[in-house]
Formats: structure tokens, C-alpha cells, sequence
């Protein structure tokens, strides 16, 4: 390298040297050869000259700085396409079966994923046909506040936001690939054993404060976005349960789907061909929706459910605030899980009807779980109750989900 900076030092020397010389002859040798001339224009001649040299300089510099370039592109052309030919001889599968199937499942993904980020930049008025999503069902008066040791740290913005500043904040967070994934973890009990995490979509601002559901979810709603919100969710769940299976962990997850992802038609058609095609998948993923939703659902919604039932999905019914429930039609749908709020199973005035269908539901296969149990009392009486599973602050709050390497 320095030889080759010494060379081009040497020649770009010899060529100003020439420059020089041929300036000085025409500025000293013009008055002689023509008699009369003023000498200034002699030594004008001569700066003309020495100029023109100097361009001749430049201009044989940047050719051979482009040939050198070009030099340089041509060769990483090459390489990119060595590496192109490398990735596809790793990726094909070898033969037919089980390596051809995960391949076409990434690629479905990926697929999925395009469509999603292709949406990101319509603006869309929310879906005719999805009802407004309902509210969270009010606690008793009487449950115990929840300990300052088990609320979650600083998970809102500093500066209260406004409508137009949560809006923006979530379509910029759709575009800079910040919709967080947390989990939650569900307990079997009285063990307390994980046997599932429940998957919740957390909108990260610019800053690193986290917008909760309950500030977001309604504006998101009314913008549009909330179906692809619900589907990005949906996706990221199917990697967190490959990633679980690489792992070797025996573990669910329980992801909501709300009715802007069950009347979105295009992508339930490729979300259900990929299930399809990964059966795998299938058990340990347990689709989640609210009881008004499942009981406004209509000929859409319904015939979705079907056919995810038909694959082999189960179901889970939450936000529930009517205990008058057709365990029939859960039967039906393969709702196999009911949340009831802590609040709602330590009411004394609701003991009763808890019990007729803690009855009705004796032998069906359908499990109850008890969420939002955060003091050790609120456990206590859980476990005296015979509920199935729990789910609360007292077994962990949600945290960030690791992303799948």
C-alpha cells in the first residue's frame, strides 16, 4: 500500500513538474516569438497552461478513482452472489418431509409478516363489522388493592398523553417494529407450576415507556389498527412457540383474538394454512376472547371458530361477568377455559351461583381459572375454592418476552 502511495505521489509530481515547466516556457518564450506583446500576456499564457495541467491532473485521478470503485462493486457483486448461492444451498431443503415442510412454514411467516407491514402504511377506517371492544368488567369494592411491591415499574410515559400523541405514538411503533410481546405466566394449582403464559401486546414509545392495553387499545381501534396489531401478536406467538419446541419445553400460550382479527378475512385465510400445515402448533396454542364477543359473535366469527376448532384448537373464554353460561355452547365452540375475575370468585354474595357452575361444568373437560390473584390471602381463599389454575401478580407480573434467535 505505501508503494502504491508513493507511486501515485511520484507520477501526480511529475505531472505538475511538466505543467510548470511548459508554463514558464510560454510565459517567458510568447513575447519573443511575438514581438510587441505585452509581457502580461505572456505570463497570462502561462497560468492558462499551468492550469490546463493541473486539470489533465485531476481528471486522470478521478478515472482511476471510478475504475477503482467499479473495481470494487464488480467484486462485491461477486460476493453477495457467493453468499446468496451458499444461503440457498443451507436453506433447500434435502429432501421431501419434515425440513421442506419448516421451510415452507418460515416462509409462510414471512409471508404473513409482509402482509402486516404492507398495511402499515394504509389508512383505514375501522372494520364495518367489528363491534366497539367491551369494557373490562368493574372489580368489587371490596377486593384488596394491589401491594406497591407488585406493581409494575414505571410502565407508562412520565408526561400523560393525549389521544392524537397515543395514536401517533402506536403508528410509529407499528413502523419502527416496537409492539412488544410480554408473558404472563399460568399456574397450575395448588402446585403453582407454569403450565402456560398468556401473550400480551405492549406499544413501546420512542422514549422506552411502555403504553398499556387499557390507554391504547380503544384509540387503536378507531383508527384501524387494531386488527393488525391482533395479528402481528398472532404471528410473534407462533415464533414463541417454535422457539419453545427448539428448547424442548413443554409449555402453552394463550393469545387473545379479538373480532378485527376474526373478520380479517385475508390474512385468517393465510394464518389458517399455515396452522394447517403445522400441527405441531396446535395444541399449545389456546385462542382467548371475551364473552361478549363470543356471544355477539356472528355467522363470520363463528365459522372462523369452526374451522380453527376443526384443525384443533382449543378456546378460552375471559372478561366474563355473566355466570349464567351455556356450557353446552362451550362444549360446542372447544372452549375448554373459563377466567374468572379473583374478585368475582371471592364474592360471597356470588358463592352460590359459583358453585352451580363449578357443577355444570363437573366432567366436561372445561378448566376454570382464577386471574388477577395478587396477595397471598386472595391465594389462600382460591385454593380453598378448588379452582383449577391461577393467574396474577402473585406468580409474576408479565415481562418481556425473549426474542426468538
Amino acid at each position: 500500500m505505501a508503494a502504491l502511495i508513493k507511486s501515485a505521489l511520484v507520477k501526480s509530481a511529475f505531472i505538475h513538474g511538466l505543467a510548470v515547466a511548459a508554463a514558464a516556457s510560454v510565459a517567458v518564450g510568447l513575447p519573443d516569438l511575438s514581438p510587441g506583446t505585452d509581457p502580461a500576456v505572456g505570463w497570462l499564457g502561462g497560468g492558462l497552461v499551468l492550469l490546463a495541467g493541473v486539470a489533465v491532473d485531476l481528471h486522470c485521478r478521478l478515472a482511476r478513482r471510478e475504475r477503482d470503485t467499479l473495481r470494487r462493486l464488480d467484486s462485491l457483486q461477486k460476493s453477495v452472489e457467493a453468499l446468496v448461492e451458499r444461503l440457498d444451498r443451507r436453506t433447500a431443503p434435502a429432501e421431501p418431509g419434515h425440513s421442506a415442510a419448516a421451510h415452507e412454514a418460515v416462509l409462510q411467516e414471512v409471508r404473513l409478516l409482509h402482509t402486516l407491514v404492507a398495511r402499515l402504511g394504509e389508512s383505514r377506517p375501522p372494520e364495518a363489522a367489528e363491534p366497539p371492544r367491551p369494557p373490562q368488567p368493574v372489580r368489587p369494592a371490596f377486593q384488596v388493592p394491589r401491594p406497591p411491591e407488585l406493581r409494575s415499574p414505571t410502565i407508562a410515559a412520565a408526561t400523560p398523553m393525549d389521544a392524537a400523541a397515543v395514536l401517533e405514538a402506536v403508528r410509529d411503533a407499528l413502523a419502527a417494529d416496537r409492539i412488544d410481546i410480554h408473558l404472563q405466566p399460568i399456574v397450575s394449582l395448588p402446585q403453582g407450576k407454569h403450565r402456560f403464559f398468556e401473550v400480551f401486546s405492549r406499544v413501546r414509545a420512542a422514549d422506552g415507556s411502555l403504553i398499556l392495553p387499557d390507554r391504547y387499545l380503544e384509540i387503536a381501534e378507531r383508527a384501524g389498527l387494531m386488527a393488525t396489531i391482533d395479528n402481528l401478536l398472532l404471528v410473534r406467538c407462533i415464533q414463541l412457540i417454535r422457539e419453545t419446541e427448539r428448547r424442548q419445553h413443554a409449555i402453552g400460550f394463550f393469545c387473545n383474538m379479538s373480532t378485527a382479527t376474526l373478520s380479517d378475512a385475508d390474512f385468517m385465510r393465510q394464518f389458517l394454512d399455515l396452522l394447517a400445515r403445522n400441527q405441531t402448533l396446535v395444541p399449545k396454542l389456546v385462542f382467548e376472547l371475551s364473552q361478549q364477543e363470543l356471544r355477539a359473535g356472528g355467522t363470520v366469527t363463528m365459522g372462523i371458530l369452526s374451522q380453527l376448532s376443526r384443525i384443533g384448537f382449543r378456546f378460552s373464554m375471559d372478561r366474563v361477568s355473566d355466570l349464567d353460561i351455556d356450557v353446552d355452547a362451550l362444549l360446542r365452540h372447544e372452549i375448554r377455559y373459563v377466567k374468572l375475575d379473583c374478585g368475582l370468585l371471592l364474592d360471597p354474595v356470588m358463592a352460590p351461583r359459583l358453585e352451580a357452575l363449578r357443577r355444570r361444568l363437573d366432567g366436561t373437560g372445561i378448566d376454570l381459572i382464577a386471574e388477577k390473584i395478587e396477595t397471598e390471602a386472595q391465594l389462600d381463599a382460591i385454593l380453598r375454592s378448588g379452582i383449577d389454575f391461577g393467574q396474577g401478580y402473585r406468580f409474576g407480573e408479565p415481562r418481556p418476552a425473549r426474542k426468538p434467535s
